[in-house]
């Protein structure tokens, strides 16, 4: 009986010194991930990982993680030609293979979404306009152009924002009151009617979905074979 103790009590000891060296592997990993992902996708404010699973160490021994969560901030995409600022993008990435000697990373399927404030997807559009949230669901814009006689005349329109492909975001606006003034309308609609398609998110990631929201444009991101370091 005094073995069976003595064996149990080792047993706990060894198990949790397993587990506190396992937890310190796996902040490790999650410290130095964050730090090539923020190197990975140009100038990215921050970097956060969260590795699930346990126990990490056999993990990393198969050479295959189960789920790796990533939080990336202030990251520098572009969109047509114009760098774009996306706020906040977060991603579950399941099954994440370890390669070339864990110098790489690639994920078998990942989803998450990513929202471009109103002020920095205005900035892209290329035209001279303010963005702003309409309310139920609809982007407010604002933009003036130069009408003979009446000079500079200003016009705020409620607009629709889509995907058109899997990388592109469209923003058109629902009506545009054009007050009976030749080509007004389609003056109005040359600066706030626009299409911007978005690059530099980590490779193999697609735009699914694209909504207004109060905080900015909200975009749903799926992909596979998504390649996060390396």
């Amino acid at each position: 009986m005094r073995a069976l103790r003595i064996l149990l009590i080792t047993a706990v000891i060894l198990g949790g010194l397993f587990t506190i060296a396992d937890r310190l592997a796996v902040n490790y990993a999650e410290s130095e991930a964050a730090d090539r992902m923020g190197a990975a996708q140009g100038r990215a404010d921050s970097a956060a990982v969260s590795i699930k699973g346990f126990p990490f160490l056999t993990q990393v021994m198969g050479k295959e993680l189960d789920q790796v969560d990533v939080t990336l901030t202030g990251v520098e995409a572009s969109a047509g030609g114009r760098k774009v600022r996306v706020t906040e993008m977060k991603a579950a990435l399941k099954q994440v293979r370890l390669e070339d000697n864990f110098s790489r990373a690639v994920a078998a399927s990942a989803s998450g979404t990513a929202r471009i404030s109103y002020a920095d997807l205005g900035a892209a559009s290329g035209e001279d306009v303010t963005l702003g949230y309409g309310g139920n669901g609809k982007v407010k814009v604002t933009g003036s152009v130069e009408v003979p006689v009446l000079g500079k005349v200003t016009r705020s329109v409620l607009s629709s924002v889509s995907l058109a492909g899997d990388d592109t975001i469209r923003v058109r606006a629902d009506k545009v009151p054009g007050e009976g003034i030749p080509g007004l309308e389609q003056r109005i609609r040359e600066r706030t009617d626009f299409d911007r398609q978005v690059g530099g998110l980590p490779s193999g990631l697609k735009l699914q979905k694209v909504e207004a929201a109060s905080d900015g444009v909200v975009v749903t991101v799926t992909g596979t074979d998504v390649v996060l370091t390396g």
